[in-house]
Order: C-alpha cells, then sequence, then structure tokens
C-alpha cells in the first residue's frame, strides 16, 4: 500500500506524523508540496519523499487531500488522469461534499469526506467521516484504521457533515474560549496568572477525562457536583440567567448555518 499526501500543512503533516507513529514504513507514504523549505524540513524530519502531484498519485492506492478548499478543484483535476482506478480519496477539505470531488475525477473513484480538527496535531482529534456513492463499508474500514492514528473517528451520513461541522470541528474552540474565559475571570478574583492557568487546565481536562472513562452524561456529573445551595448551584443560576446554554445552541446553529454556505 502506498499513501499520497497532498498538501503538508498543519493538518497533512498531522497525517503523516500519525501513520508513521502507528507503525507505517516511510517508503510507503509519499507527499505533494510546493514549497521547496517544506519539502526540506518534512525530508529531513520523516524520511519520506516529495515529488510532484503526478508521480505521488501515480501508484498511490490511498490518496489524502489535505489543501486549501479554494485549491481542491485544480488539484483534483491536475491528478485525475494519473490516479488509478482502485484509489480511494480521502477528502480533509472543508465543506466541500463528495459529488463535488467526485465530479472532478474519473467516473467510479472511491471517495471520503472527513471533517478533522485541531486536536489532531496532538493525535487526539475527533475525524467525521462520510461515504461519496462509490466508497464501499471496505473503503470506509479502510479509512477508518489510517485516521484513528491522529484520534478517534466517526462515521456519519453525509447530510450531517455541517452538523457535526459545528459540534467538534469548531467545537475545540469553544472549549478555549471557556478557558479563556475563566482564565479572565479567575485573575478578576486575585488569583496568580500561573495558578490560575493551571487550575483551569487541569479542570477541563479532568472533567473531559470523568466524561470519557465514567460514560455518564454529562447533565448527571454535573448534578453529582452541586450541592443544593452551594457553590455550584450559585453558579449555574448565574450562567442560566444569562442564557448561556441558549447562546451556544444559537452558536452551534451558526457554524452549522456558514458550514453549509461555505459547501455551497
Amino acid at each position: 500500500m502506498t499513501i499520497a499526501i497532498i498538501g503538508a500543512g498543519a493538518m497533512g503533516e498531522a497525517v503523516l506524523a500519525g501513520l508513521l507513529d502507528a507503525g507505517m514504513n516511510a517508503s510507503e507514504i509519499v507527499v505533494t508540496e510546493n514549497r521547496q523549505e517544506r519539502i526540506e524540513e518534512l525530508t529531513s524530519t520523516y524520511g519520506v519523499r516529495c515529488q510532484s502531484l503526478l508521480d505521488t498519485v501515480a501508484d498511490a492506492t490511498i490518496v489524502f487531500i489535505v489543501v486549501k478548499p479554494q485549491d481542491v478543484a485544480g488539484v483534483l483535476v491536475e491528478m485525475a488522469p494519473a490516479l488509478a482506478t482502485d484509489a480511494l480519496v480521502i477528502s480533509l477539505a472543508a465543506g466541500l461534499t463528495t459529488a463535488f470531488i467526485e465530479s472532478k475525477l474519473p467516473e467510479g473513484i472511491a471517495v471520503a469526506r472527513v471533517m478533522p480538527n485541531t486536536p489532531s496535531l496532538l493525535k487526539q482529534g475527533m475525524s467525521v467521516m462520510s461515504a461519496g456513492s462509490s466508497c464501499t463499508p471496505e473503503h470506509l474500514d479502510r479509512a477508518e484504521k489510517l485516521l484513528s492514528a491522529i484520534g478517534r473517528v466517526a462515521v456519519v451520513p453525509e447530510n450531517l457533515q455541517d452538523s457535526v461541522t459545528a459540534i467538534s470541528g469548531s467545537g475545540p474552540a469553544y472549549i478555549f474560549y471557556i478557558a479563556e474565559a475563566m482564565y479572565s475571570a479567575g485573575l478578576s478574583l486575585g488569583v496568580e496568572p500561573e495558578v490560575t492557568m493551571e487550575l483551569v487546565l487541569q479542570t477541563i481536562f479532568g472533567a473531559a477525562t470523568m466524561l470519557r472513562e465514567t460514560g455518564v452524561l454529562p447533565e448527571v456529573l454535573r448534578q453529582r457536583v452541586s450541592s443544593p445551595n452551594g457553590t455550584t448551584v450559585a453558579a449555574i443560576n448565574t450562567l442560566d440567567a444569562h442564557g448561556v446554554r441558549e447562546a451556544f445552541a444559537a452558536a452551534m446553529l451558526a457554524a452549522k448555518t456558514r458550514s453549509a454556505e461555505l459547501g455551497a
């Protein structure tokens, strides 16, 4: 199996590093990148080959498309003549449908669409995948095994991609926003910056770990912390009074709507 990675920005490098850490040999991976300094960095760091687009996809059984959405059409048209008929194309380009990608490739090419998120850079990502019209369960299984090198993977119907973009694609920014708000509030309460940051980070990490390891619903875990007339209830009541829950729902709807607009 030869894997081609088209585009070696942050996410492309995350895929590359994840595959190598998962046990793939560098000789099985070929990268296309236009910037000479980046090519030198990749070959030096990872020992992979960097070739032209046509040479990269010529022998590839799996092709990762990890370029900016506005560049995808040109890349697909250029590589189409060299693409093997049994290749699997995995697109990580936000907003672009499998139908759009298929329209630029020879008929029958298997295409999977993936929405990753930035924790993939630390192999703690959430990748949400949808199948194109020629993508079989076997193709999806192959793609899922590869993407598991950068985190967890879920498969959904493509009509839910805009929704999952609002949840996990944009989701890390929501958590960073909460951390930012907690940090600023902690400083205003008189706690030293270093201590405040440590308290915020470990609290978020610990809470996420509880959610993951216990499997208990967030509502139940929140209630367990909320003693009647206690400090947590006072805080939650204040958040509710400010409409924080409704604001999150509106924000995620806005993200979903914008995702659909960008795709269109």
